[in-house]
């Protein structure tokens, strides 16, 4: 399941000038597995540890990794250092009147939950794996289900603590603009050792799901559309392979915490169960046109044909996919790409539906959700409208596919999401980002010798 092999091991630094911090040379590549490189790899257990190796980092600079989980370039840094945050794990207790927690980098959305909802609490915003760490998840501003009701990870958070370029500790707060330089800024103003966030209350470990089929992309938006009025979680899964009327054809799932009354069991944490691993190989061209066919209309058909109301465990619910262990090996040895855009105009939805349509590509992850209003960080992703993330196997033509997506979106004044990219150009994010130069300027602040470095920021020019 992890994307990174050892070749060699090294000294990286010290806390002290006395003890070395070992570190590894190691292949990383992010979850589409699409990219590898190679860089020296260390595990810091203590924020004085990263701040040694930041000063000490060298001309390829460094950067954090959390769990692996973005989907391109963004935590590989080639020839230079790789920072994993996995030690920085301490979880204060939840503040029962405030649901306020203060928790280390390395923490992970699973572990969290685990802590907090028997409790009473849940995170106030999850992707769509709780296999994230929360530094991970402040420094791409993840959003979820609720980013119509709650907007992104940013918007909950109450105080931050990085190591900056200059290896001092500062503590940020959301009164201040260098602390809205780091969600979004993709670990590039600094290493996240510490955060404090206010967690949501959760009478019970259940959702509370209603299910609907539509037969049509205009009836999967306007369900979705009319979800968002009633409950806190929407989400629709999108058949990018029907065509005719049938285009955009999808399952629109829209849920809440269900009280402790509907849910029996009040308090045990329900995350799932595991099931068996994705195959170590997977022969590139197994997901075609044919194949991922058969898999959308058998999930599509086992939908209700009616709306259905039930009740689903957290994990069903807002992680389907954990439940596969190594499911990016799925889509072959060269593994596959997420392109993942934000836009106003309904109508780039349905281009690209329409253009993924007709090119046959064979996706079997089309995701569409709603957004609310843009948070305040300048490169965070979600802007008002829509956002379409969809998951393609590496060929020889997707190159083509995902420029003419890239025109759509540009055309349409949308943006990519910088934490799913491997392939956008430096001049297209430009025009995706007007407030990259204000992000610029703060980063410049906080990081004013360029040490934190990766193979995106090198890729875009940031």
């Amino acid at each position: 399941m992890s994307a990174a092999r050892a070749t060699e091991s090294n000294g990286a630094g010290t806390t002290d000038g006395r003890h070395p911090i070992a570190a590894t040379r190691e292949e990383l590549t992010g979850w589409g597995r699409a990219a590898p490189t190679v860089a020296h790899v260390a595990a810091p257990s203590a924020a004085d540890d990263v701040a040694g190796l930041v000063v000490e980092s060298g001309s390829r600079g460094v950067i954090a990794r959390g769990l692996g989980r973005s989907y391109g370039d963004a935590a590989q840094n080639a020839g230079g250092m790789v920072l994993r945050l996995g030690g920085l794990d301490r979880i204060s207790p939840v503040d029962p009147i405030t649901g306020l927690v203060t928790c280390g980098a390395g923490v992970s959305v699973d572990r969290l939950i685990r802590e907090a909802l028997p409790r009473g609490w849940f995170v106030p915003v999850t992707p769509g794996t709780r296999q994230v760490s929360l530094g991970g998840a402040l420094a791409a501003d993840v959003h979820g289900k609720n980013h119509h009701r709650d907007g992104s990870i940013s918007a909950h958070v109450t105080s931050l603590t990085l190591v900056d370029g200059r290896g001092a500790l500062r503590t940020l707060t959301p009164s201040e603009e260098l602390f809205w330089a780091v969600p979004g800024g993709m670990g590039l103003t600094g290493v996240v050792v510490e955060l404090t966030m206010r967690l949501i209350r959760a009478q019970s470990s259940r959702m509370q799901v209603d299910t609907t089929r539509t037969t049509s992309l205009d009836e999967t938006m306007a369900v979705l559309e009319e979800s968002d009025r009633t409950s806190r979680y929407t989400v629709a899964w999108v058949d990018c392979l029907a065509r005719g009327p049938a285009m955009g054809r999808g399952v629109v799932t829209a849920g809440d915490h269900a009280p402790a009354d509907a849910a029996g069991d009040a308090t045990a944490p329900s995350l799932g169960r595991r099931g068996m691993p994705a195959p170590p190989w997977v022969p590139s061209g197994a997901l075609n046109p044919h194949t991922v066919g058969v898999f959308n209309d058998a999930y599509y058909l086992m939908a209700p044909r009616t709306p259905r109301r039930s009740l689903e465990s957290v994990g069903s619910f807002f992680h389907p996919l954990d439940v596969v262990p190594g499911w990016n090996r799925l889509y072959g040895a060269r593994g596959f790409v997420q392109h993942q855009f934000a836009v106003e105009d309904p109508q780039c939805v349905r281009r690209v539906v329409s253009l993924l349509s007709r090119r046959r590509a064979p996706t079997l992850l089309c995701v569409l959700k709603r957004f609310g209003p843009a948070g305040r960080g300048p490169l965070s992703f979600p802007s008002s409208g829509w956002t379409l993330a969809v998951d393609l196997p590496v060929s020889d033509s997707l190159g083509s596919l995902l420029d003419a997506m890239d025109e759509v979106v540009l055309a349409s004044g949308g943006r990519v999401y910088l934490a799913k990219d491997a392939r956008l150009r430096p001049e297209s994010l430009v025009q995706m980002y007007p407030r990259l130069d204000e992000w610029r300027f703060l980063r410049d602040e906080l990081d004013p010798e360029h040490v934190f470095q990766s193979d995106l920021a090198r890729r875009l020019h940031l």
